[in-house]
Order: C-alpha cells, then sequence, then structure tokens
C-alpha cells in the first residue's frame, strides 16, 4: 500500500509496517478519545485512574450540554466536518496517543467500525441521548483507558489517563470549532465565544478530566495548546499511518454493497478534498513537522475551499448550518 505523492512526509518509507510492541492489542475506543500529555509516564501517584475525581479544592459538577446550551444552539457547525482530519492527526501526534493508538488500537481492522463507536460515544457525552447518558458515557470511557499503557518506540512509559494526556484529545476538539470560526471569519461576540469555552470545560469534567489540568479561560487555554503543539507534538507510527491511509478513499461501507469503482466515484473527491483541508488546517509549524508539502497551488486551492464554503453557509437553512440546534427548540 505504497502510493507515492506530493504530500508523503518526507524520509517516509514505502507502505505501512506494524511496529513490534510485544504489547497484546485489546479493544479501545476510537483516537478521538485516547489521551495525551505534555509528559509521557503519568505520575506515581495518578497510576490508570487516581485523577478521576476533581480536585477537592476546585470541585465543580459536571454539567452536560443539553438544549439550553450555546454549544447546541452554536458550537457545533457543518464546516466542522472539514477539519474532523486534522483533528485526528492532531491528536495522534501527540506522544502518548500516538503510541497508545499503535499498541492497542483494533482501527486498521474495521474502520468504519471504529468511525461508528466514536460517533456514538461523541453523541452521548455531549448530551444527545439525555444528561445520565452523558455522565455515564464519561465514566465508561475512563474504564476503558484503565489497562491502556506501555512503553513506545522510544522507550517512553505512556498511559492514557495521565491527566494532560485524556485532556489534549479533547481539546482538539474544541480547537477544531473554534478554528473554524476564526479561519472563516465567523467568530462570534466575546461573550458568546466566553460561554462555548466554558460549556467545553463542562464536558471536559464530563469525561472525568481532573478539573487541576483543565484552563481556566481562553487565553490560558491558547498558551497551553500552543505549548503542546510548539513543544509536544511529534511525528510517530501513528501520524505516518493516517497519512499513508488518506492518500486513499475509505473503502466501501458495509450498508453499501457497492462494487468500488463505483463507490469511488464519490469516494475519490471526497478524499482528495480532506486530504487538503487536513493540511490546510493544520497549524503550520506541525505541517512542517510531519513532513507534510504545502505550497502556493495548494494554498490557492485551500482558499477556494473556504470561499466556497463560506459562500454555502450564507445561504443554508440554520438546521444545516448548526445541526443541533433544531433540538435547541
Amino acid at each position: 500500500m505504497s502510493i507515492k505523492s506530493a504530500d508523503e512526509p518526507a524520509g517516509a518509507q514505502p507502505g505501512i509496517a506494524v511496529p513490534p510492541t510485544g504489547v497484546e492489542p485489546v479493544t479501545t475506543p476510537d483516537p478521538v478519545l485516547a489521551g495525551p500529555s505534555a509528559s509521557l509516564a503519568p505520575p506515581a501517584s495518578a497510576a490508570p485512574d487516581a485523577s478521576s475525581a476533581p480536585d477537592a479544592s476546585r470541585r465543580v459538577q459536571p454539567r452536560p450540554w443539553g438544549p439550553d446550551s450555546m454549544s447546541w444552539k452554536r458550537g457545533i457547525a457543518w464546516r466542522t466536518a472539514l477539519a474532523s482530519r486534522a483533528t485526528l492527526l492532531m491528536q495522534v501526534a501527540h506522544p502518548v496517543v500516538g503510541a497508545g493508538v499503535a499498541d492497542h488500537s483494533e482501527f486498521l481492522k474495521d474502520r468504519w467500525g471504529r468511525i461508528t463507536s466514536t460517533a456514538a460515544a461523541a453523541r452521548r457525552f455531549s448530551g444527545l441521548d439525555g444528561e445520565q447518558a452523558a455522565l455515564d458515557e464519561g465514566a465508561r470511557l475512563r474504564r476503558l483507558h484503565r489497562d491502556i499503557g506501555g512503553t513506545d518506540a522510544k522507550g517512553r512509559a505512556y498511559h492514557a489517563l495521565d491527566p494532560e494526556a485524556y485532556l489534549w484529545v479533547a481539546a482538539t476538539g474544541y480547537w477544531a470549532g473554534s478554528a473554524i470560526r476564526r479561519l472563516h471569519g465567523a467568530e462570534f461576540d466575546a461573550a458568546t465565544e466566553d460561554q462555548l469555552y466554558r460549556e467545553w470545560t463542562d464536558q471536559a469534567r464530563v469525561l472525568r478530566i481532573p478539573e487541576r489540568v483543565i484552563p481556566a479561560g481562553r487565553p490560558e487555554f491558547w498558551t497551553w495548546f500552543d505549548h503542546i503543539v510548539n513543544d509536544v507534538l511529534e511525528r510517530n507510527w501513528t501520524t505516518d499511518l493516517l497519512i499513508e491511509l488518506d492518500r486513499q478513499p475509505m473503502p466501501p461501507h458495509p450498508n453499501f454493497r457497492l462494487p468500488k469503482p463505483i463507490w469511488n466515484i464519490p469516494a475519490l473527491p471526497m478524499a482528495a478534498l480532506l486530504r487538503l483541508t487536513t493540511v490546510g488546517y493544520l497549524p503550520p509549524v506541525l505541517r512542517e513537522r510531519l513532513g507534510l508539502t504545502w505550497d502556493y497551488p495548494r494554498a490557492a486551492r485551500f482558499a477556494a475551499v473556504v470561499a466556497v464554503t463560506d459562500g454555502l453557509d450564507r445561504v443554508l437553512p440554520e438546521r444545516i448550518r448548526y445541526p443541533l440546534s433544531a433540538r435547541t427548540g
């Protein structure tokens, strides 16, 4: 499965070689729900689930999103889908997440199944199945990550429940919505943006992320986020894997029994679009670190995509622009 292209990371080896791990794979959620951190090994006092309860000094009751939330009304926009691959690539560029996926994920065995299970989990912890279902999902995800750990390819110990590690994956979800609004010139007023951030911290608590690592406000969040992007994220086996997989369209969905040539009629242009937007939305420093080519022709095509989606956004009905808004009454 080796296809050379201008987007192939410099120095990448042809094909995909599974790294030796010595760890028996186990069933885990998609990397969207694995967790990263600035430090690879969790503190001894925080071994697997010691951090599941918020700090007593800053204890805040988890509050799932619901029909009254700004996140349902305006936080989830249709254009965010264009940054979905960039979000996933940022997640696995974290050493802890990349190692966890390399050692434990069954993503390659059932890509559609993994996407479906991730979407179902996101639906639940976002409150779409009710408040109690959201809280239960947050607890379930922590239980699933208790045994995800090991030693990465560089000999560094890691564990998925490292508090800052667990925060990073949730943070990329907030980044995606915020980055789309900023890049498309669609930011809300400061009060609305602050409310969306506060509600994201509510979701972080639903996911049982320790209170002490949740940035207090938007300025603190972006300072921390820039630190992770600039100083922690790296190219690894899992980032190379995802880049390689994205050179081809997704395999036919099991619910659509179409011959591959027919499936590829829409799948090929969609794959090309997602390759372009993935690289376009990535922070430039990470794009360069992963060896992804970004030149004037690609930048021009990306600018055209941004312009077209901006035009569509001005004429689409509200229920399509913000898919969850129809549930807010």
